[in-house]
C-alpha cells in the first residue's frame, strides 16, 4: 500500500490564505499590514528567482514588501548600514537577507547585525539560544515548515522516535531541537554522514526526516514500515527529458520509499512551498508582537 502523499503546496496554500485573510481584517481596522524588508546582493539567478517567490507571496498576502538591490560589488559596511537602516524601520517587522552572498562578504556578520526581533529566518545566534533555551523566538522557517507538516497531518510527535538525518545550522540542528521541544515531546536521535550503522538508526525511526543534500541517499533500508518520511533535500539533477534539461529531486529516493512509509513528502511540491508560508507567518508573529 502506497504512502499518504503530504501535500506541502496546498498547505502552504491553505495558510497563506489564512495570513492574508487576518492580515485583511486588520488593516480594514486601521492598522498598518506587516513589513517584510528583503536586501539581494548580486544578480545569482537562483537568488533572484526565490527574492522574487517571496516578494509575490508577501503582496499576495497583504503585506509591505520592501526589497533592495545591492550590487555584488557592494563593501561589507554598506550592507551592513542597510540592515541598520531596515533594523530602525518601525514599518518594517521582518529582515531577510538573501543567501549565498558573493565571495568576500561574510554571512555570519550579517546575521548577527540583523535585530533578533526582526530575524524572521530564525538564524541570529539569540534566536537560536532561545529555541535551545525552550524559549519564545523565531525558528528557522524550514524546520518549522516541517513541523507544521506533522501537525496539520495529524501525525503524533509525542514519545515518538525522530531521526533527523543532517546537522546544519539552517535545517537539522533547530529540526532536532524542535521536535524535542515540549510542543512536540519526540525522542531525538540526530544524524550525519559519520554516524555508524546509519540505516539501521534511520530504520529505528517513527518518523525521518532527510536534510543531507545527497540525492536519493535513503534508500527503502533506511525506513521502518509505515513511518513518516519528510524530505528536505532539493538537488538539481541532470535530465536530458526535460524542457531544461535538469529536474529536482530529494534527499530521499522516492519511488522505492513510498510503498514503504506510511506517509510522505514529494520534491518539488513537499517541503519547499512550507519555507515560504513559514516566512509569511514568522514576519506576521513580529507584527503581532509589535503593534
Amino acid at each position: 500500500m502506497s504512502a499518504i502523499l503530504i501535500d506541502g503546496k496546498a498547505t502552504a496554500e491553505a495558510i497563506r490564505s489564512e495570513i492574508a485573510r487576518e492580515v485583511k481584517a486588520a488593516v480594514a481596522a486601521g492598522r498598518r499590514p506587516p513589513g517584510l524588508g528583503v536586501i539581494l546582493v548580486g544578480e545569482n539567478p537562483g537568488s533572484v528567482v526565490y527574492v522574487r517567490n517571496k516578494r509575490r507571496a508577501c503582496e499576495q498576502a497583504g503585506f509591505h514588501s520592501l526589497q533592495i538591490d545591492l550590487p555584488g560589488s557592494v563593501s561589507q559596511g554598506v550592507l551592513l548600514d542597510n540592515i541598520g537602516m531596515l533594523n530602525a524601520d518601525p514599518a518594517i517587522d521582518g529582515i531577510l537577507c538573501q543567501f549565498p552572498l558573493p565571495k568576500g562578504l561574510d554571512e555570519q556578520s550579517v546575521i548577527d547585525t540583523i535585530d533578533p526581533d526582526k530575524d524572521v529566518d530564525g538564524l541570529n545566534p539569540v534566536n537560536a539560544g532561545r529555541l535551545a533555551g525552550g524559549l519564545p523566538g523565531f525558528v528557522p522557517c524550514t524546520p518549522k515548515g516541517c513541523r507544521e507538516l506533522l501537525r496539520r497531518y495529524e501525525i503524533p510527535t509525542e514519545g515518538r522516535r525522530v531521526v533527523v538525518l543532517g546537522r546544519s545550522k539552517l535545517v537539522g540542528m533547530p529540526m532536532a531541537l524542535l521536535m524535542m521541544s515540549k510542543d512536540a515531546n519526540a525522542t531525538v536521535t540526530l544524524c550525519h554522514s559519520r554516524t555508524r550503522d546509519l540505516a539501521a538508526e534511520c530504520a529505528r525511526a517513527d518518523i525521518l526526516i532527510a536534510a543531507i543534500g545527497r540525492p536519493k541517499m535513503v534508500t527503502a533500508d533506511f525506513v521502518k514500515p509505515g513511518a513518516a518520511v519528510i524530505d528536505v533535500g532539493i538537488n538539481r539533477i541532470d535530465d536530458p527529458s526535460t524542457k531544461t534539461g535538469t529536474r529536482l529531486i530529494g534527499d530521499v529516493d522516492f519511488d522505492a520509499v513510498r510503498d514503504k512509509a506510511g506517509w510522505i513528502t514529494p520534491v518539488p511540491g513537499g517541503v519547499g512551498p512550507m519555507t515560504i508560508a513559514m516566512l509569511l507567518a514568522n514576519t506576521l508573529q513580529s507584527w503581532k508582537k509589535r503593534k
